[in-house]
């Protein structure tokens, strides 16, 4: 198979979480943290991409995520191919804005 921008995917984490007491605060910050930690890029406060691979690749991560989800809240957890994440079109202050560079190629250590 060969790899084209319909089948390097990109996860997406979006996530509503209780931020009322103390404690519900602490554990959002450190749900946002992990997901930075773990090379996550935030598109607005509680919204999170990261570029995968393939939906094989994307595996692993969702099985970490699921185990770090805060006992309250939602967590959704989306995929977009390449070319659908390159359509994306964002707006700051009126102004469009340019989406960061994109891997060209996956880099493997």
């Amino acid at each position: 198979m060969s790899v084209t921008g319909y089948n390097l995917m990109w996860m997406m984490v979006m996530f509503d979480l209780p931020v009322t007491e103390p404690e519900e605060r602490k554990r959002a910050t450190a749900f946002r943290n992990y997901l930075l930690d773990e090379g996550f890029e935030m598109s607005q406060f509680s919204v999170y991409f990261r570029f995968c691979g393939t939906r094989e690749m994307a595996t692993p991560f969702i099985n970490r995520i699921k185990k770090q989800i805060p006992p309250d809240g939602n967590v959704s957890i989306l995929f977009f191919t390449d070319k659908q994440f390159a359509d994306i079109i964002t707006f700051r202050n009126r102004k469009p804005v340019l989406i960061a560079e994109k891997p060209d190629q996956l880099t493997l250590f």
